[in-house]
């Protein structure tokens, strides 16, 4: 099971409101004929997978009406069979109806990618390397998006461009070099941060730890090159802490790669290609 963690703050309550607001719009239609009314209901998992997004549930229903009380019958990052029960709602009969589908597509969005990432995952599991996410998120959920990855067991690598510098072959032909590059990031960084150089070549990637790179990426390496590579870029980095981080992987070369001596694999994979995982809400009965 994951400890990922997804704290509330001003912030995710706006895209919360933002996303209830393009759903409901100018008001929800039906809503008269539920006025009054209490609910209950519960969601379904309609495939085995790995359970996300619940967390947001009650922060969600509670905007359209505070007396909504949801139980979390399955936490984010835990597996799931078909037919399973993950949580219970009671509340305004309206405010259910209304937050019904943007909840749904949130979740099972964030389980689909959870799901995919635990898969992957085992595929390295006892090998001691992490498989790391992408900034190739969907523009306004990379924060939800990333967080369904850590669900998965998967780790985060950059929020965005602000967390490390990632020099690539644009920066280094722009900046004049790369030492150039590298001098100009460390000298102006307003806060620490990790110099990350992409590497295509073998030369490149020793280029960047003379240099003084914290980590190399190594983008398409083969597997067979890196169990050579890796031995020798450590050498040349001299005792000191560097990231060889291995891109370009497709899903089911993952074993061979994490045996190369490397620490981290990188993949858009379970954001950019996972499926939906497929989840209902179901009504249990209606008062008042």
């Amino acid at each position: 099971m994951s400890e990922a963690h997804l704290p509330f703050t001003p912030a995710l309550e706006l895209q919360l409101r933002a996303w209830l607001a393009e759903d409901i719009g100018r008001g929800d239609l039906t809503a008269v004929a539920l006025a009054g009314r209490t609910g209950r209901a519960y969601w379904l998992a309609k495939a085995p997978g790995v359970f996300c997004g619940g967390v947001l549930m009650e922060p969600l229903f509670r905007l359209l009406d505070p007396s909504v009380r949801v139980r979390l019958l399955v936490v984010d990052g835990e597996p799931v069979v078909e037919g399973q029960r993950l949580l219970e709602l009671e509340g305004g009969a309206a405010a259910l109806v209304a937050g019904e589908r943007t909840a749904l597509n949130l979740a099972m969005r964030l389980s689909g990618i959870a799901t995919a990432t635990a898969a992957l995952v085992a595929e390295i599991e006892g090998t001691g390397v992490r498989l790391a996410d992408t900034r190739k998120t969907t523009p306004g959920l990379r924060r939800f998006e990333k967080y369904a990855v850590r669900c998965g067991g998967g780790s985060n690598h950059r929020l965005g461009l602000d967390d490390a510098a990632m020099l690539k072959e644009n920066h280094l032909a722009w900046a004049g070099g790369l030492e150039a590059a590298i001098t100009a990031v460390r000298a102006n960084a307003p806060w620490p941060a990790l110099v990350i150089v992409e590497a295509e070549t073998a030369a490149e990637a020793a280029a960047a730890v003379q240099a003084g790179a914290d980590g190399v990426l190594l983008d398409e390496f083969p597997p067979a090159q890196l169990r050579q590579l890796v031995p020798e870029l450590r050498s040349l980095a001299g005792g000191r802490r560097l990231v060889l981080e291995a891109s370009g992987v497709q899903p089911d070369q993952l074993r061979s790669y994490a045996t190369t001596g490397i620490d981290l694999i990188s993949t858009s994979a379970p954001i950019t290609r996972s499926a939906w995982l497929d989840l209902s809400m179901r009504f249990d009965a209606c008062e008042g």
